[in-house]
């Protein structure tokens, strides 16, 4: 067994292990209970004689930190960070055990790691355990530090994860760049991979809907919450906002190869919503949210019992704002989509922690990016890198607020494609291709050899 080949059987086994886990973020303090997975990966590390430290912002809320000691103290230093946690899963949308890590042939000899986390994003962080270890333990120094940062909390804000380490313990993880997910993902002839250059930030909402009890046996001429909450979904639903159509976008829909009366539509505001409409559906959906700032209302509660009317509803929404907007922003925007008539019986509340604007993206005239497209062009030849927006959000966005170059990377397979991939995060029957791991892991390592020559 060749070296290429015991690295990526050390990632599929990794992975597997950090899937069983179990590292479930509901969003409450106590949920995610990362330190199951923050252990295995210290114990991983000290199998090849590294020694990592453990971070508890809370119990059980457990990240990692382990640093390479470069040789030049003046060279900038690389931090390769992922997080530990999972969404929760709707176990009867899976065709397999979410949580049972297995490896799956299928039908066209494509073998795969099930379960939840497999693509978001412990692939990743397998990935980057397994190269970080292999140059530790040969012994091999570059003239930067590497810092391998795994981190709890990412899939709720990050507020006790990385930026809990961040506020507390920045020497820990001092860093000049960063590293994380996603990217790498391919166009269909193999002419350019997407790399992440910036994000979208969360901006969730509650809206809160008052009415009057009153006895659900005479609903006539009630004031029930539910119903002018549900006139709110509506409107939301309706609403229409402006697409942002940048260079960014531009060279998104070339590197995926579209016609060019189909890109040309699809810069036209006059026409991008027509054309969307037009498309797949899975393509649309990412191109949508790449170009407009976007509003689900994925839960809402009212009432005590059944037999009285509502006189309280709640509305939890989903908002990702594009890099410029702001939170103020957003607060103006509901109060206009919730309208005059409405909003008296209404509040407004921030749901996630930090009120935070749209991040700006890194710049690619970085070190750091020619050596990512140098290391990609060993697996795609000629292919042309091109950065793009990520319509989620990620932890790279507290880095980029100091200034410090982020990006989100790995290297995909030519068996997965960009819309299948994007369907998987968050997703039923999440599952990522073996070919991508060993591709993934190989990058993390050609990206050390290259970044400080």
């Amino acid at each position: 067994m060749n070296d290429l080949e015991r690295r990526t059987n050390e990632t599929v086994e990794l992975l597997q292990q950090l899937i069983k886990n179990a590292c479930v973020n509901e969003g409450t303090p106590e949920s995610g209970q990362e330190i199951r997975n923050a252990e295995l990966i210290q114990g991983e590390l000290e199998s090849g004689g590294i020694d990592a430290q453990l971070y508890e912002s809370l119990p059980g809320r457990t990240s990692l930190v382990a640093r390479h000691a470069g040789t030049d103290p003046e060279a900038p230093a690389l931090c390769l960070m992922a997080h530990t946690d999972v969404v929760p899963v709707s176990v009867d949308g899976w065709r397999e055990d979410p949580f049972g890590g297995e490896v799956i042939t299928s039908p066209d000899g494509v073998s795969e790691v099930w379960g939840r986390g497999a693509v978001d994003m412990l692939n990743v962080t397998a990935a980057m355990t397994v190269a970080f270890r292999d140059v530790v333990s040969s012994g091999k120094r570059y003239p930067g530090d590497v810092v391998l940062l795994m981190v709890a909390d990412e899939e709720f804000g990050g507020t006790h994860g990385a930026q809990h380490l961040i506020n507390n313990f920045w020497d820990d993880v001092r860093c000049d760049y960063v590293l994380t997910e996603y990217g790498g993902t391919p166009t269909p002839d193999g002419s350019a991979v997407l790399l992440t250059a910036g994000e979208k930030t969360g901006a969730f909402r509650r809206i809160v809907v008052h009415g009057t009890p009153g006895h659900g046996s005479m609903p006539y001429g009630t004031d029930n919450a539910l119903y002018k909450a549900a006139e709110i979904v509506r409107r939301i639903g309706e609403y229409s906002p402006v697409p942002r159509l940048d260079q960014m976008f531009a060279d998104r829909l070339a590197a995926l190869g579209l016609p060019e009366d189909t890109q040309k539509a699809l810069m036209d505001p006059a026409r991008v919503a027509d054309e969307l409409a037009a498309l797949p559906v899975d393509m649309a959906r990412n191109l949508h949210a790449c170009c407009h700032i976007t509003m689900s209302p994925n839960i809402m509660n009212a009432g005590d019992k059944v037999n009285t009317v509502a006189n309280r509803a709640e509305i939890e929404i989903d908002v990702r704002i594009l890099p410029g907007d702001t939170q103020d922003d957003i607060d103006q925007t509901f109060r206009d989509i919730i309208g005059p008539d409405l909003l008296p019986s209404c509040e407004i509340e921030q749901i996630l922690p930090e009120r935070e604007d749209g991040a700006a993206f890194s710049s690619t005239e970085t070190p750091l990016w020619n050596a990512l497209a140098d290391s990609i062009q060993m697996a795609y030849p000629n292919a042309a890198v091109v950065p793009s927006l990520v319509t989620g959000g990620t932890d790279a966005r507290f880095f980029r607020k100091m200034g410090i170059p982020a990006y989100g990377a790995g290297l995909l397979s030519s068996d997965l494609q960009l819309p299948e991939f994007l369907n998987r995060f968050h997703g039923h029957n999440e599952r990522i291709d073996v070919k991508s791991l060993e591709l993934t892991t190989q990058l993390w390592l050609d990206v050390l050899d290259r970044l400080w020559v």
